[in-house]
């Protein structure tokens, strides 16, 4: 559901002072989350007050919503459903797989959550803390065998971007040799019709 007047994005300094009167509510670390506060999307009614706010923590191609708040508990599913719309968002530019939840708000079933099979939860990154049960997650991408690594992604975009450049190159030296021969066979019709010309001159002299 899209509303206008309702904005979701990125917590920035300023939301600081909101967030930690949010998680001091709900006896949450405010010293730890206070250090990693950009780790939280907040979504806030026309740019006054701050509906609710929750955590996203990207260990490699995973992530964990973690430590929902809500500033107006009667918008906690409008919350959810703005902050799934941009933790989508945020998952694809990551190149995220899942994303994993401890949160049992009906709301996330809804929107795909589920326990996962056992070959799939001893994926979960051990930065992820808290107790082995309870856990669902969403399968983002199709994928076999042990997720690839953001390090990994990086060098092969990085082998990619190589593998352009040669080609830009290699395409710019044949255009010079092209350029070079046009050249030369101007110049030699040059030299032939000058010297075909002062030939004729000669002639008619």
């Amino acid at each position: 559901m899209t509303d206008p007047n309702v904005q979701v994005r990125r917590a920035t300094i300023e939301d600081l002072a909101k967030l930690t009167e949010l998680w001091q509510q709900e006896g949450l670390p405010v010293e730890e989350f206070a250090k990693r506060f950009q780790e939280f999307q907040v979504v806030e009614l026309a740019g006054e007050s701050m509906l609710g706010a929750v955590g996203l923590r990207i260990a490699g191609t995973e992530g964990w919503l973690h430590s929902e708040v809500f500033g107006a508990p009667e918008f906690a599913d409008l919350v959810r459903e703005q902050i799934w719309e941009r933790v989508q968002i945020v998952a694809k530019n990551h190149g995220l797989v899942r994303i994993w939840t401890q949160h049992k708000a009906p709301l996330w079933h809804q929107l795909g959550f589920k326990l996962p099979s056992v070959e799939v939860a001893q994926r979960r990154p051990a930065a992820f803390s808290g107790p082995p049960a309870g856990w669902t997650c969403v399968q983002l991408k199709d994928v076999t065998g042990p997720a690839v690594s953001i390090d990994k992604e990086f060098a092969v975009f990085k082998e990619m971007q190589h593998a352009e450049t040669q080609k830009i190159y290699r395409q710019a030296r044949t255009m010079k040799i092209i350029a070079a021969i046009v050249v030369l066979v101007v110049m030699i019709l040059v030299v032939f019709w000058a010297f075909a010309y002062f030939k004729a001159q000669n002639l008619r002299r």
